[in-house]
């Protein structure tokens, strides 16, 4: 079907441009009559050459997804009927990629399919959290409440990735900073010094022949060491794309010192956030446990949730199973314990993601704090060894000679 690109006014006056999907530019023109646009321009938008080639369309961010709900929400609440809210946000989005999904999903909502099922058909973009909530909204009657509890929950989950990447990135800078530096010194410069003190004639100090060693190694073994670390990365990715690679690493990254305390009150706080929104939205427990272990984001914690699932399914209350995984700290179960029998586990589980959420910025403060002195430390000892060990000989032949 082709697109059209319009400009024109809305009912107030102000000026609006965008493009429509329509069967002809007279079909266009009733459909934004509709909207009450009134039309200055419209023709037929050009073709893109590379606008089914997957690797050249644009991604959809979780922003846009955060700003479609968030403003979808508020439409429905207005009294909008989902169609025309679908219409409207699908024909101002900038994005193509989005644009498109937006309007299949409107064109199969207006067929008679339900707006949760309309979704499911684009996974990449409305994960299974986001459908089932949608379908619960469906169900209650509550749509516009759950796409806003939806964009509320998107917004802090971002925010909290946010946070955590923010502390992996420093570090990983600073290590392929380091990696390159000693590279060029070990291929390019210890050589030229190597040349030199072959003309001396005499024995060179052992932590400078070390350093000749290694950058002769490293000199003619170049693209060997880029082979065997593009293996090794090959090898780890398939390794953690099985199952039981993906159970003994995740597990690993658990027991890992100081990654592996805030990896784990990450895991806490999205569980207890997801749950306790999916909870309070009406999602059915096992339901609930289900999506929340399929989004958990490590292996561990997601058989653990899938066996308190199991364990719930049998008729047991949801603390004791989840404090018999060993996986979650004793103070998240005895708060679940008491929200469970006071009947507000939802409201007890966003106390926790709360609490964890606060618990993860003051990890990753102290983590950046601890890792700034030792990466300065780290290169600093790298370089300046590199260079005392250079000038061990020369320091040696001016004694000599003195």
């Amino acid at each position: 079907m082709p697109h059209f690109i319009w400009k024109g006014k809305n009912s107030y006056g102000e000026k609006r441009k965008g493009v429509i999907e329509a069967p002809n530019i007279d079909s266009a023109r009733g459909h934004l009559k509709k909207i009450r646009i009134t039309t200055t321009k419209i023709k037929e938008k050009p073709k893109d050459l590379f606008e089914n080639v997957e690797m050249f369309k644009p991604k959809v961010t979780g922003k846009d997804v955060v700003v479609f709900t968030r403003q979808l929400s508020t439409m429905i609440d207005a009294g909008l009927p989902l169609v025309q809210g679908l219409e409207i946000l699908g024909n101002q989005q900038e994005n193509p990629t989005f644009k498109k999904i937006i309007l299949q999903v409107r064109s199969d909502v207006e067929t008679g399919t339900t707006f949760a099922d309309a979704l499911k058909k684009h996974p990449k973009v409305f994960d299974t959290l986001f459908c089932n909530m949608v379908e619960a909204g469906e169900i209650g009657g509550i749509l516009d409440t759950i796409l806003s509890r939806l964009s509320i929950f998107m917004e802090k989950s971002m925010v909290l990735k946010k946070r955590v990447k923010g502390a992996m990135t420093y570090p990983i800078i600073c290590l392929c900073i380091s990696i390159v530096i000693l590279g060029i010194i070990l291929i390019f410069v210890v050589p030229v010094f190597d040349k030199m003190f072959a003309d001396f004639g005499s024995a060179l100090p052992v932590p400078t022949q070390i350093v000749v060693n290694i950058s002769n190694f490293a000199k003619h073994n170049f693209l060997y060491g880029i082979a065997f670390v593009a293996f090794a990365i090959f090898a780890f990715k398939k390794f953690y794309a099985t199952e039981r690679g993906e159970k003994k690493i995740d597990a690993l990254l658990l027991e890992f010192p100081v990654f592996g305390d805030l990896i784990r009150k990450v895991a806490v706080a999205k569980f207890a956030r997801t749950l306790g929104t999916m909870l309070k939205s009406g999602v059915p427990i096992l339901e609930s446990l289900q999506v929340v272990a399929r989004t958990a984001g490590n292996k561990v914690i997601e058989i653990a949730i899938f066996r308190t699932s199991d364990a719930i399914s049998e008729g047991r209350p949801i603390a004791e199973p989840l404090e018999e995984t060993g996986v979650f700290p004793s103070m998240v179960v005895q708060m679940i314990n008491v929200g469970e029998a006071v009947g507000a586990l939802d409201a007890m589980l966003e106390k926790i993601a709360d609490f964890y959420d606060e618990e993860v910025d003051q990890a990753v403060d102290n983590l950046t704090a601890m890792i700034e002195p030792f990466m300065m430390v780290f290169l600093g000892g790298m370089i300046g060894g590199l260079v005392v060990a250079m000038y061990l000989p020369i320091f040696k032949m001016g004694e000599v000679v003195g």
